[in-house]
């Protein structure tokens, strides 16, 4: 077995582990300026909406001998805005010049045509209207909304409404620090980005759920004894999928940031860049919230019910009496809907005594 996949088969069983939930304030305090930042970025340099949302147009030129500076500056002076430019592959440039109406594009094209050496009637110009572009806008917010609605109403009846809290907080964290990177780096925001959008929502969500999932199966009956809190149980959960969220997370990523890198950057397919930067950073973001935001606060709010506070009381109280009396607290029978038999091994988890086994002390399988 692999060292990684023996690390893995490690945190499974609870035999290791890291304090998650332990650090809980350290990675809200990341999560919160990482946030602040992107809200910044937004708020002060704004998006660089595409023409699809703005409204604009876009002249495809023949082959021609035109580098991509001199097209760009030839469009900014034949229409007095910014313009952005790429070589295709047949050796054509595409042209894109957002706030242009049919009244002006003639004009715009007659001085391409004069700029760049190229017969006009082969320059072909295609024109979209603000109008369009704000229906676009529109029904984007409201696939948002339904979907964020739908996320809520599936984990409150699946879970309970905890964990559908935790999840639509760590679902806003990923689209807010997507969005705000794309403001920091000023990347045209096009329909590919709204895609891309709601593409991590449902991979940040997967990620979550599967840790709600391990973390319901671990629970069940957790009133019943005086061993492990809550947050002690779902610091396990969080273990036992870690290496399964970094494998996916690194899968995933690898094809994306060669599109992003390799694609949009080294060969200058610019196009690609809208989407694959969105799938990027919101595909990086939703493997750290499910790991570091949304279990972690499930933990906190579960933790203020009445009956999580009087067992976490319990416990300590039964620890304290352990010590002082030189004894382990670990000495208690298994849940009573256990199978009869050795209770899975206690983890040595930094800066917690101990860990809950999975399960309820059997193994039920990785659930991947």
């Amino acid at each position: 077995m692999s060292r990684l996949g023996s690390i893995g088969a490690r945190l499974y069983r609870g035999e290791v582990g890291y304090d998650f939930i332990g650090k809980r304030k350290i990675w809200y305090g990341i999560s919160i300026l990482i946030t602040i930042t992107a809200v910044v970025a937004v708020a002060v340099g704004g998006l660089n909406m595409g023409i699809e949302f703005k409204g604009g147009a876009v002249f495809t030129t023949p082959s021609s001998s035109a580098t991509v500076a001199q097209a760009e500056e030839s469009a900014v002076a034949a229409s007095g805005h910014q313009a952005i430019v790429q070589k295709l592959g047949n050796g054509g440039l595409r042209i894109q010049i957002s706030e242009v109406d049919l009244a002006k594009s003639d004009a715009i094209k007659a001085e391409l045509s004069k700029d760049l050496k190229v017969p006009e009637e082969k320059i072909n110009a295609d024109l979209v209207g603000p109008s369009w572009g704000e229906q676009i806008a529109n029904k984007a917010w409201t696939g948002l909304g339904v979907f964020m609605v739908l996320v809520v109403i599936y984990l409150a009846i699946a879970f309970e409404w905890r964990m559908a809290i935790a999840a639509l907080v760590a679902l806003i964290h990923d689209i807010t620090i997507t969005v705000g990177v794309y403001a920091l780096v000023g990347f045209e925001v096009t329909p590919g980005t709204v895609i891309g959008l709601l593409t991590i929502l449902g991979y940040s969500l997967y990620d979550t759920v599967v840790v709600f999932d391990s973390l319901k199966e671990g629970t069940k009956g957790i009133t019943k004894q005086t061993r492990w809190t809550y947050s002690e149980i779902a610091n396990q959960s969080i273990n036992g999928t870690l290496i399964r969220s970094i494998n996916t997370t690194v899968v995933a990523l690898l094809p994306v940031a060669g599109l992003l890198f390799i694609g949009g950057g080294v060969l200058g397919a610019g196009m690609l860049n809208d989407i694959s930067l969105s799938l990027f950073v919101g595909l990086a973001a939703g493997a750290y919230s499910s790991i570091f935001i949304a279990t972690p606060l499930v933990a906190d709010l579960k933790e203020r019910d009445p009956q999580m506070k009087a067992l976490k009381k319990r416990i300590l109280a039964k620890r304290a009496a352990a010590a002082a009396k030189g004894e382990s607290a670990e000495d208690e029978q298994p849940y009573e809907d256990d199978v009869v038999g050795d209770p899975a091994p206690a983890a040595a988890v930094v800066g917690q005594r101990q860990q809950p086994p999975r399960g309820h002390g059997r193994t039920s399988g990785n659930r991947r």
